[in-house]
């Protein structure tokens, strides 16, 4: 077994082979750029060595900079994590080559599956399902049009050397194909060097299922069971769970088999996924090999009690695997959210910045070592750290694992409640409503399912509550128990203290001016702290009639506490409560299932005056372009006095690895550029004004 191990990687994952290294007894050397200085990974690390400044191809993508740093440190071998090096053929060679050990595939393993045209051509020959296509470089739009009736419509036209839904099409028609291959093809030219283009019918309603493989160096390999990645937004992933709540058990080991038959014919050694489009009537095609460890593999570890990146170390240390396929357990369900640094309200746009408040959940799982039934977080950032803009927009994988799909699901939905994120905007009232959504919780879902029910975006009313009056009552309780601490306070004018009331009106900002108004009373039961009954009803002002409903409320958590847990009516719950907004500093703001409320409780009084006060509307900036999103400010493509048509391009600004383009929604004169190329921007920055 290895002494010491280099992980060629930053974040979550390099954060995550650290602990299975560290229970294995193995000293870790960690890598980092000018921007992940103070990052997780690196004061988890035992060493940690510089490779350079922030962007990707400067550090962690130069091969030179961390097999040196390994040779440096006296590490044995790398791990590479996921993305990255991690399927470079040549990295993998050139690691081997120098007398090191790299904790993954051959690199003919790597060469085999990385190219799209030629991986299906292997699968083919080792009778693995292949979806019908045109599998040679298509050399013109001509061209593709005729395949394309020979196939027959729908079809996708994909780029060899794509990937993260880059150089992908779907056409339904002939002009949609021609249309396709050209974009298809230059696309593919800008992104990856790599213009090549091939086709393959498209299979409608499908599902995206892969299998988890495990091989070693004596030719014996083994399927962990499959994950459902269907989730997905433009082509990432966003929730993934183990099994499937779809495929039969006949097609789950059919599937198996044939990603045992594919590894087989490549030599496999170390975790590998081979992934499967699935249609509605089972029917499963190959579509690719990941020849790394994935980004979901948790759900796995879940259900196998596998420790995954054991399994690689002890494969590339040359030790054969300890359990045969029938010995590979299934129990229960799991499922993973990635939580993301964007914001679901403003078109998933990047967040970047400082996480001024970072309290993940109560975990009782861990990730070097599988316990079950529980919940468990793998992150690489800590509170006060920075989402920094040059990488991808992960903040962690949250993981939960239930005896069945029911108990899984009502786990997560009670992690994402208690899992506070503060001074960036994160993607989890996107998870909650996903979760909350009765064709999720039906398994009636497809990869199309968020482009279906989330076509013109994602919205605050797009998120269900299933009591809303609990937001309401659940602000009166923390108004109360505030009161009540403000009443025993001591050194108060005589004639003047502070008086604990009963009554008081719940006052919800609807928006734009528009406020519903919730009579509420409050009874405090004696003798028992943290315990009240919180009764809501009579006329709601602008939300109209309400039935009278009580909330029995019991809850020790402290009144600066951001997530407060308890119990109302008798059962658990979790919630997220921030005093003070930007638009109303005395109100609270409450989440729960993803749905955010602003309320002022106020006393009777008090709320007949707010009813008189005078809407303040918001300054117009209808004449200026404001950053969508913190980011570095590439490129001003208009100067002061340009006229400029709608549809334009006005600034392009970077972040998280992606170019966003900020064009003009109307025909427009520039008056004053306010901002400099190379700035960095905060959200709603003004970048240019308009006359």
């Amino acid at each position: 077994m290895f002494k010491k191990i280099l992980i060629a990687n930053r974040g979550e994952i390099a954060c995550r082979v650290i602990q299975t290294a560290r229970r294995m007894g193995i000293a870790t050397v960690a890598v980092y750029s000018e921007a992940d200085k103070e990052a997780r990974h690196v004061s988890l690390a035992d060493e940690a060595v510089l490779l350079g400044p922030a962007p990707s191809r400067a550090s962690y993508l130069v091969a030179d900079k961390i097999i040196a740093a390994a040779k440096q440190t006296g590490a044995e071998a790398i791990h590479p994590g996921y993305g990255f090096l991690s399927e470079n053929e040549e990295f993998s060679r050139r690691v081997e080559e120098e007398g090191l050990v790299f904790i993954g595939p051959k690199h003919y393993s790597i060469a085999a599956m990385g190219d799209k045209i030629a991986s299906k051509k292997l699968a083919g020959e080792a009778r693995v399902n292949t979806i019908p296509g045109h599998n040679e470089p298509i050399e013109s739009a001509e061209e593709a049009v005729s395949i394309a009736q020979r196939v027959g419509y729908p079809v996708m036209i994909k780029a060899s050397a794509g990937g993260g839904g880059k150089g992908l099409r779907v056409a339904f028609n002939d002009k949609e194909c021609l249309e396709g291959f050209t974009s298809c093809r230059n696309e593919a030219r800008n992104s990856f060097g790599d213009d090549r283009v091939f086709m393959e019918k498209f299979v409608e309603e499908p599902r995206h299922i892969e299998i988890q493989v495990l091989g070693d160096s004596q030719g014996h390999v083994v399927y962990l069971w499959e994950r459902e990645c269907s989730i997905q937004r433009r082509h990432q992933k966003v929730i993934e769970e183990a099994p499937s709540p779809f495929i039969s058990d006949a097609t789950r080991r059919a599937m198996g088999e044939q990603a045992v038959a594919l590894a087989k014919a490549v030599k496999y050694q170390s975790a590998g996924t081979v992934e499967f489009v699935v249609g509605k009537d089972q029917s499963f095609y190959f579509l690719e090999m990941n020849t790394r460890l994935q980004v979901e593999h948790p759900v796995t570890e879940c259900i196998t009690g596998l420790d995954l990146v054991e399994q690689m170390i002890r494969v590339a240390a040359g030790e054969p695997l300890s359990f045969r396929q029938e010995e590979i357990q299934r129990e229960g369900w799991a499922i993973e959210c990635r939580i993301n640094a964007e914001d679901p309200f403003r078109n998933f746009l990047p967040s970047t910045g400082r996480l001024v408040k970072y309290q993940p959940p109560e975990t009782s799982m861990v990730a070097a070592q599988p316990e079950r039934f529980g919940v468990r977080v793998d992150t690489g950032v800590y509170e006060g750290g920075e989402i920094p803009m040059f990488y991808d927009s992960m903040i962690a994988k949250l993981i939960v694992h239930g005896k069945d799909r029911a108990e899984a699901i009502a786990k997560m939905r009670e992690a994402l409640n208690g899992f506070v994120i503060r001074g960036i905007s994160s993607n989890i009232p996107f998870q909650s409503a996903l979760l909350a959504h009765p064709d999720f919780q039906a398994g009636q879902f497809n990869t199309g399912f968020i482009a279906q029910h989330y076509a013109g975006g994602f919205h605050a009313e797009d998120v269900p509550h299933e009591d809303p009056g609990f937001l309401v009552a659940l602000a009166g309780f923390i108004r109360r128990k505030a009161r009540e601490r403000e009443a025993g306070i001591s050194g108060q004018l005589p004639g003047h203290e502070v008086k604990v009331e009963h009554d008081y009106v719940a006052v919800v900002n609807e928006g734009e001016g528009r406020f519903s108004r919730y009579p509420l009373t409050i009874t405090e039961y004696v003798g028992s702290l943290g315990e009240a009954l919180v009764t809501i009803g009579g006329l709601g002002g602008v939300g109209g009639t309400h039935a009278v409903s009580s909330y029995r409320i019991v809850s020790q958590s402290r009144l600066n506490d951001i997530c407060i847990s308890g119990t109302v009516n008798g059962r658990a719950f979790s919630a997220q409560a921030d005093r003070g907004t930007p638009r109303a500093p005395l109100a609270y703001r409450i989440q729960h299932n993803g749905r955010a409320i602003e309320v002022t409780v106020l006393s009777p009084r008090a709320a007949e005056l707010q009813q008189v006060m005078p809407y303040k509307a918001p300054p117009d900036t209808s004449k200026q372009l404001l950053s969508p999103m913190p980011g570095l400010l590439v490129h001003i493509a208009v100067q002061p006095g340009q006229m400029v048509q709608a549809g334009e391009r006005l600034a392009v600004i970077e972040a998280m690895k992606m170019e966003n383009i900020l064009t003009a929604s109307q025909d427009v004169t520039v008056a004053e550029v306010l901002a400099a190329t190379g700035e960095s921007l905060a959200v709603d920055q003004p970048i240019l004004r308009f006359e």
